[in-house]
């Protein structure tokens, strides 16, 4: 039997360029401060780091509005920083995973200040313009997802431009022959450097409709829970026509075609659309990508039905033909400790989350500062950055608040900088730092360190079926089975005791861990989970009942964690 691609069931740490080390005192994090730091991120245990864009950028969205990508910006150092970065990681058995931005660029991007100019100069149409409609207004009635008209007028063609995001990000239009040839060229010169794995930013916005029809209405009783805050107009259309075209499939084929031309390197796809589960198992089909998430576990719901139905409804979709990633914390989305931790700020619920989240069919993104536990900052209007929490600020708060510096110790400025940090390092993350923790055992690091070992230890963890077991809110239980391995989880999503009834095949499973701020006990048919608490229990055929080692279960306090 063949073994597994690596990236199948790997653990990728999300490291936010500008926020995880600065080297140099201005700062602003940068890529020889994350080779300093690699040491640390091999000592969590993962497979590999995904790398926020350090590319050249006004900075317009802080890197997402790129005007080389072939270029590192002098914010972060230089290519040769970044060589050494690869060689430093793969040394430490880690694999780097860069972003790659493709469905649009920086308004400063050389093709965009050429494509401006005029309507028949050679790069004309390698952007989205379009007339104005008799009366001087935009073609049509998309929006952008940062607020507002999604064109922009441009008085030297006389027409406008389409922008998703930013009026400073242009977006590229894929329809013309050159512009996914020029792409795929920039791609590959990333690949040629040994890059392991491509994060593709906003991958099913590459494609609009030809024919610039009108988004379509949509109620008001459907436009919370998608991710927007209700006062955000992006939340009150179908997006049908301004993303995820079937044009694209055509893409990610020769997107993937080049990959393949690169041995072990990966895709993982970013995807927000109508109906994102659909999306990604149409994203992931055979020779498309090899893995995609969205946001569904990045909202503001959290309940073991909400997870439970997230996962079945997109095991459904991929029918075993795709391959998810998850996340519950981004630099997108506020801290999923803050987010989901209605009851207060709790250490157990830091460590049960990334457990669950590791425990999941698929792969993982593990965000920086996920493993020490940071909530999420709350920052006054003026020390944000962000353009899009500020425009719709104070209901939105924007992203500020999971970007700030990573704090490593007791000094000044969390041992993040020397000199005045791009965001502050907010009070309540000092007693977080990495120094703090690092001699305790049972704190929330050296707790997801311990996690990380046993999943890898265990291949139903890593590469095995799921399938969910029926008990009440707010238990969340399900079976990992991979060959003759099988491995039960259990989870405790509330801040109280629970009692679990487990199957009956369950009393003869051997524990293999439990966790939480109690006793994890056994007694008899049901199994008592502290607040937040987790257990996991192994045998080798469910089916038939036997267990790992042919005993029987411990009754006795099981090891925590």
């Amino acid at each position: 039997m063949s073994q597994s691609p690596w990236w199948r069931g790997a653990v990728i740490y999300q490291v936010y360029t500008r926020s995880f080390q600065d080297s140099n005192g201005d700062g602003v994090g940068d890529l020889a401060g994350i080779a300093a730091r690699l040491e640390y991120i091999a000592s969590l245990n993962v497979d590999a780091i995904w790398i926020s864009p350090f590319f050249k950028s006004p900075m317009a969205d802080f890197g997402y509005d790129i005007s080389d990508p072939r270029a590192v910006d002098p914010l972060f150092g230089e290519l040769d920083d970044f060589d050494r970065l690869l060689r430093k990681a793969h040394a430490l058995d880690l694999k780097v995973i860069i972003d790659q931005v493709l469905s649009h660029t920086s308004m400063e991007h050389p093709w965009f200040q050429e494509s401006r100019r005029s309507r028949d100069n050679p790069r004309a149409d390698w952007y989205v313009w379009a007339d104005p409609k008799d009366d001087g207004t935009a073609p049509n009635n998309w929006l952008s997802i940062f607020g507002g008209p999604a064109w922009q007028w441009e008085p030297h063609r006389q027409q406008y431009y389409l922008h998703h995001f930013l009026t400073q990000q242009p977006a590229l239009n894929f329809h013309c022959p050159e512009v996914p040839r020029a792409v795929l060229e920039n791609v590959e010169f990333w690949l040629q450097r040994g890059v392991d794995g491509l994060r593709l930013d906003s991958i099913n916005f590459c494609f609009h409709d030809r024919r610039l029809r009108d988004n379509p209405p949509k109620p008001a009783a459907e436009r919370a829970g998608r991710g927007f805050t209700t006062d955000n107009p992006y939340a009150y259309q179908y997006h049908y026509y301004n993303n995820t075209r079937p044009e694209t499939l055509a893409f990610l084929q020769r997107l993937r075609a080049l990959l393949d031309r690169y041995p072990g390197v990966t895709t993982l796809g970013e995807i927000s659309s109508e109906n994102s589960p659909a999306t990604m198992a149409e994203y992931t089909r055979p020779g498309r990508l090899h893995m995609a998430y969205s946001f569904e576990l990045l909202t503001d719901s959290f309940s073991a039905r909400h997870i439970l139905t997230t996962v079945e409804t997109l095991e459904n979709e991929m029918a075993g033909a795709g391959w998810p990633c998850w996340a519950i914390s981004n630099h997108d989305v506020a801290r999923a400790v803050s987010r989901w931790g209605r009851d207060g700020y709790s250490p157990q619920l830091a460590k049960m989350l990334a457990m669950l989240v590791c425990s999941l069919r698929g792969s993982v993104c593990i965000y920086q500062g996920e493993e020490l536990g940071l909530p999420e900052a709350d920052l006054p209007l003026a020390a944000r950055r962000d353009p899009y929490g500020i425009a719709f600020w104070p209901t939105f708060k924007g992203r500020d608040g999971s970007r700030t510096p990573m704090p490593w110790d007791d000094s000044g400025q969390a041992g993040f900088t020397t000199g005045q940090p791009w965001l502050p390092v907010p009070a309540e993350h000092r007693p977080l730092a990495v120094a703090h923790q690092e001699s305790d055992p049972a704190s929330i690091l050296n707790s997801f360190r311990h996690f990380m070992r046993l999943r890898k230890t265990h291949p139903a963890l890593l590469d095995g079926d799921i399938r969910f077991l029926q008990v009440a809110e707010p238990a969340l239980a399900f079976i990992r089975q991979a060959g003759a391995e099988s491995v039960l989880a259990v989870f405790n999503l509330a801040d109280r005791p629970l009692r679990v009834t487990l199957p009956e095949w369950a009393r003869v499973l051997v524990s293999i861990s439990g966790f939480g701020a109690g006793d994890v006990r056994i007694d008899g048919a049901a199994l008592e989970l502290p607040a937040y608490g987790a257990w996991f229990a192994g045998t080798r055929n469910l089916r038939q009942g036997r267990a790992v080692d042919g005993t029987q279960p411990r009754a006795a306090t099981l090891q925590r964690l």
